[in-house]
């Protein structure tokens, strides 16, 4: 405690002598700044008291610093920067910044403009996957974009991917309009042949089927009622194959209908002729002129109908449908520079541009193919009623334009049919409803369209044989002497009308039959086989 007591008493002194030493070297140092600068007492005192101040306050901020960088205290200079707040982040950002771009998809949509630049697809929405004809990718668009930005640019995308148009196939999904299902080919379409469907396949598919896709299903249009359709394509391209193939699915998919033939090649239909209700093989424009006129009449005897029924107030009539279809049109359409060939090119035109048009609402629909898919070759008025078309190879896109429409090359995701390998025959375009879609048409072994030719024929004759008495009678009469056409005054006394004035004997055998009388050339009025064998199958 003494111990303690005497520190104390020796520190205090200590204390005291630093201060007098203190206060001595500090007047020490004014004088000699007092005289050193010549100023008086109260400048000496003031001016020195601020620069000491001055001092201190400086060691104290270095002092501080260096204290605070051995805790780790102090901020880096970016951080420090970011003291001012920032934009809120949405939750979209924010799952983007989460979730990894899909490098692949990101990286061709982008460059192809079918995303911004600032969007992605997200790796988490999007699938991958090897199927046995290629890559299927399976994703989502961004939020603001569907699936026609990709089809729209289906073509520039085809080249991010290092393939062409044709080599990619792409679906919309029915649930979601931001999904896309794009399939890149691993090698040309249709390289290899796909077998032909089995009549199940072609029986359960929704529609007519025309030919394979490029991942080798059933591809075809929904249906022909209201609708016609032009074939195009350059010279052995497969043409007529392909509606050989067509007209076999009819027969096994359409259900009863009337198929009208001109075969304007000779032999391309003629497996067809016994279910035909009318064959004929021509090039003759007389001839494809007499079908058209016949064809037209029906229309207006249905139309007819038609009206009868809505002004009745009664159920619109149903017709069994009618298909016409025409080989090698391009010839009937045709003149030899002269005043009077120009005049029935032109006569032709119009009635032709009236079936097309016309004659839908009343169940008669037109097939026209052509190798010739010039400008001229079907003229325009015609060629612009067609509701499906479909293009084989041809040597340009201005011939395409021709076949397809001027403003194909418009229309969502075309498909240039010049692009086409010219080796693989039956292979074409199909547009229909306002969509393109590469197909290549079925090439039928012959025994199998025999097969179902005979089919249908035992099913006509069985419906012939049902057919009004004097009707059957009269076809079988003119079936027997092998003749098309029979005067009506030769009928008559064959059906034991006996009649000798020819007025009434005319309206007792119209009356009979329920058909119409025909005026041949010269004026001689009778009956065709054609017309009669029709209303026995029809009842039209």
């Amino acid at each position: 405690m003494g111990k303690q007591k005497q520190q104390q008493e020796q520190d205090a002194y200590a204390q005291v002598a630093g201060t007098i030493g203190g206060l001595a070297i500090v007047f020490g140092g004014l004088a000699a700044i007092k005289d050193k600068l010549g100023l008086p007492w109260p400048v000496t005192v003031l001016l020195t008291a601020g620069a000491l101040v001055t001092l201190g306050y400086g060691a104290f901020k270095v002092r501080t610093g260096f204290r605070r960088l051995l805790a780790g205290d102090v901020q880096p200079v970016m951080a420090l920067r970011q003291e001012a707040p920032t934009a809120p982040v949405d939750d979209e950002q924010a799952d983007a910044q989460a979730v990894p771009a899909h490098p692949e998809l990101t990286a061709a949509l982008s460059t192809a403009g079918a995303i911004g630049r600032d969007q992605v697809i997200r790796a988490d929405e999007a699938t991958v996957t090897d199927v046995h004809t290629g890559t299927l990718y399976d994703f989502l668009m961004p939020e603001g974009r569907t699936y026609e930005d990709v089809e729209k640019r289906l073509g520039t995308v085809a080249g991010m991917f290092g393939v062409t148009r044709l080599h990619t196939k792409m679906e919309r999904s029915r649930d979601n309009e931001r999904r896309v299902k794009l399939l890149k080919l691993h090698e040309p379409p249709f390289t290899h042949p796909f077998a032909a469907p089995t009549r199940q396949e072609i029986a359960t598919f929704a529609g007519i089927p025309l030919g394979h896709d490029v991942t080798g299903q059933l591809a075809g249009v929904p249906t022909f009622d209201k609708a016609s359709m032009l074939v195009a394509g350059m010279t052995q391209m497969g043409k007529t194959t392909l509606v050989n193939g067509l007209i076999t699915c009819l027969l096994i998919a359409y259900g009863e209908f009337e198929l009208y033939l001109l075969d304007g090649k000779f032999c391309g239909l003629t497996k067809f002729e016994k279910v035909a209700t009318r064959y004929e093989s021509s090039d003759d424009p007389a001839v494809f002129e007499g079908i058209v006129d016949e064809l037209n009449d029906r229309s207006d005897k249905r139309y007819g109908q038609l009206k009868d029924a809505i002004r009745n107030r009664q159920p619109a009539p149903e017709f069994k449908p009618v298909i016409f279809v025409v080989d090698e049109a391009a010839d009937f359409f045709a003149h030899d520079e002269s005043k009077e060939g120009k005049e029935r090119a032109r006569r032709i035109g119009e009635k032709t541009r009236s079936l097309v048009a016309k004659s839908l609402e009343s169940g008669i629909s037109t097939v026209l193919m052509t190798q010739r898919p010039s400008t001229n070759a079907i003229p325009v008025m015609v060629r612009d009623q067609f509701l499906y078309r479909l293009c084989l190879y041809v040597a340009s896109s201005g011939t395409a334009k021709v076949a397809l429409g001027d403003t194909y090359f418009e229309t969502v995701a075309p498909i240039n049919p010049a692009l086409l390998d010219p080796d693989i025959k039956g292979q074409a375009v199909l547009f229909a409803k306002g969509r393109s879609t590469l197909i290549r048409g079925f090439n039928f072994e012959d025994h199998c369209i025999w097969g179902v030719v005979d089919e249908v024929r035992a099913r006509q004759q069985k419906v012939l044989n049902e057919a009004p008495v004097p009707l059957r009678q009269a076809i079988d009469l003119m079936r027997d002497n092998g003749v098309e056409f029979m005067p009506t005054p030769e009928l008559a006394t064959a059906l034991g009308i006996t009649e000798t004035d020819p007025a009434e004997r005319g309206k007792q055998l119209k009356q009979l039959l329920s058909v119409p009388a025909y005026r041949a050339a010269k004026g001689v009025r009778g009956y065709r086989l054609d017309d009669l064998t029709a209303a026995a199958m029809s009842g039209s």
